[in-house]
């Protein structure tokens, strides 16, 4: 696949998006993704991105920072043209997000079952490191049985 057109999505584009973050199985029924856009796209230090294969959404992020490191989640690519690239070359695009606001080191969290998408991290040169990562639920309603 030729490379993608990337920049911050736009409001039309919001149902393609969650379309395809459930396409590559990313939302869970605590996360509502509409939420998590709004919230992503309301502060300056996080944006979702889009890759475009000829003005068609193929490839989303979110991506942010805490003013040291950054984090991305919801890393998509249309299942139906995986295997091309397209994982690579959003990462790209969230990574250089990230360089342009002054950020050294990108954090992923990965679920230790998701072996798969680990492998195709390490290929893009990611390392494991060693944490303990501790979370409390704040709104315990919103905590997954």
């Amino acid at each position: 696949m030729s490379a993608l057109e990337f920049r911050a999505m736009q409001e039309h584009e919001l149902d393609r998006i969650i379309e395809l973050w459930h396409a590559c199985g990313l939302t869970r029924p605590h996360n509502d993704p509409h939420r998590d856009i709004e919230k992503a796209r309301a502060k300056p230090a996080s944006e979702v991105l889009v890759g475009l294969d000829n003005g068609k959404v193929v490839a989303s992020v979110m991506v942010g920072h805490d003013g040291h490191r950054g984090v991305v989640y919801y890393v998509s690519a249309d299942p139906d043209v995986q295997g091309k690239g397209i994982g690579r070359q959003i990462m790209a695009a969230a990574e250089d997000w990230l360089k342009a606001q002054g950020i050294w080191k990108l954090n992923l969290m990965i679920r230790a079952d998701n072996t798969a998408v680990r492998s195709f991290y390490e290929r893009l040169g990611y390392e494991v490191e060693e944490r303990t990562v501790m979370a409390k639920w704040l709104d315990a309603s919103m905590k997954p049985e």
